[in-house]
């Protein structure tokens, strides 16, 4: 990890910025995935599977036969701890459901919102050395709340041409049965554009590396919507005098660990905390069985000392990280400061990993900066909201008048009659 001493802040902005691939390279690559997916479908997705998991498929969809399959091979320790996740989750998204309240703006006109599940969702599972089951919680948990009639879910084979069985156990748990053996971009492109196989969907979720985000990026164009842009994880740490290195060092790697392309970053006004949790790092990461994957997101690391714990929020803010863990005796003393980050977590206790599987709040987050104007996932981000409007002849009476003025000023007279007729009828009875 780089350290930085008391940078200035007109180099802030710099540092801020993440470790990306070359932009032109990155968006002819995932271009052309998409424009062959697009044109021979199901023959393109054995192509790049073949081509990029190293695995020629028969199918692309697990049977059921694979999902009973996997019931039985994951254990039941395994299970219960994901039902303990489950029903926090489950708790947490269930409270977020609004109730239809009815207004009445002016005497005589009624206003209100309906909501509705989007109709079809893709969920992008990341599978490879890490298969992060827990992510289908996050994203089926919320989809089968909001009431998605059709949900479908794409993560990539082993080269077996096989799925993890701990997420075919999880889809399942959550009543996802459509899952299709695809990854990366490709799989992106086949919500979006549908194939033979995958049918396509009105919005697409899930977290993976820069060329999945820049697939969604890219599809967005075509009228599918996505979550948000989410790509390599990434923490930021601010800690006082009062953090604990050896905590600070756990949760640093627990992200670096995702992949090369993540990063992690640590922030304090405090040469000590830095130095012994930079020992720390050292030490815990040798015994991590991704070592190397770690030890690789590290080199694009960083550690900050700064003057003050505020300029350490004021970096933060403008990082905007996907993830931020306050590791202070006096976190809550910090809360109301904190403008732009995905997810918080306060005090020397609330590990990130309790936010990734089973304290209830959602994982799927912006990374990249965009948590200054994204959400993460959330059950309105399964919803679509739908205004409703009723006027009575008393309303468009009292209203009338004032509709056809700014209809009359904007010229758009056409508007203005639409009112005038209807006054008239009433004025006639």
């Amino acid at each position: 990890m780089k350290l930085y001493k008391y940078p200035k802040k007109e180099n802030w902005l710099g540092l801020s910025k993440r470790p990306v691939i070359e932009k032109g390279t990155l968006d002819n690559i995932v271009e052309a995935i998409l424009n062959k997916v697009s044109i021979n479908k199901d023959q393109a997705l054995y192509l790049f599977t073949e081509q990029f998991d190293a695995v020629k498929l028969k199918q692309l969809n697990v049977t059921d036969i694979e999902i009973k399959l996997a019931n039985n091979v994951v254990s039941k320790e395994l299970k219960s701890a994901i039902n303990i996740g489950r029903q926090n989750i489950e708790k947490f998204h269930a409270i977020q459901k609004e109730k239809k309240e009815i207004v009445e703006s002016t005497r005589g006109v009624k206003c209100w919102r309906k909501s509705v599940g989007i109709e079809k969702v893709g969920l992008y599972i990341p599978g490879g050395s890490a298969p992060l089951f827990s992510t289908v919680l996050m994203l089926g948990i919320p989809a089968k709340l909001a009431g998605c009639k059709e949900v479908i879910l794409c993560t990539p084979p082993d080269k077996k041409g096989e799925i993890n069985p701990v997420i075919l156990y999880t889809a399942n748990l959550t009543g996802i049965t459509k899952i299709f053996k695809v990854g990366g971009a490709q799989a992106i492109a086949a919500m979006a554009f549908g194939t033979e196989t995958i049918p396509g969907v009105d919005k697409i979720f899930g977290p993976g590396n820069q060329f999945v985000t820049k697939a969604k990026e890219l599809v967005q164009r075509s009228g599918v919507a996505i979550d948000m842009p989410a790509g390599p994880s990434e923490v930021l740490i601010i800690a006082d005098e009062t953090g604990k290195p050896e905590f600070i060092a756990a949760d640093l790697l627990s992200q670096a660990e995702h992949g090369a392309d993540s990063q992690v970053v640590l922030l304090s006004d405090n040469r000590l905390i830095i130095d012994q949790s930079i020992a720390e790092v050292e030490k815990q990461v040798e015994q991590l069985p991704r070592e190397n994957i770690a030890s690789k997101a590290l080199k694009n690391s960083m550690v900050i000392l700064l003057n003050n714990i505020d300029e350490c929020i004021e970096f933060s803010n403008m990082y905007a990280p996907e993830h931020l863990i306050i590791a202070s005796e006096k976190a809550s003393y910090y809360t109301d400061k904190i403008i732009n980050a995905g997810s918080v977590f306060l005090g020397n206790y609330s590990c990130e990993s309790a936010g990734d599987y089973a304290s209830g709040t959602n994982h799927t987050l912006p990374t990249n900066g965009h948590a200054k104007s994204y959400s993460g996932v959330s059950l309105d981000s399964f919803i679509k909201k739908i205004t409703f409007q009723e006027l009575c002849k008393e309303g468009l009476k009292t209203l009338g008048p004032a509709i056809e003025i700014m209809a009359e000023a904007e010229g758009l007279y056409g508007h203005k009659n639409a009112v005038t007729i209807r006054l008239k009828s009433i004025s006639n009875v």
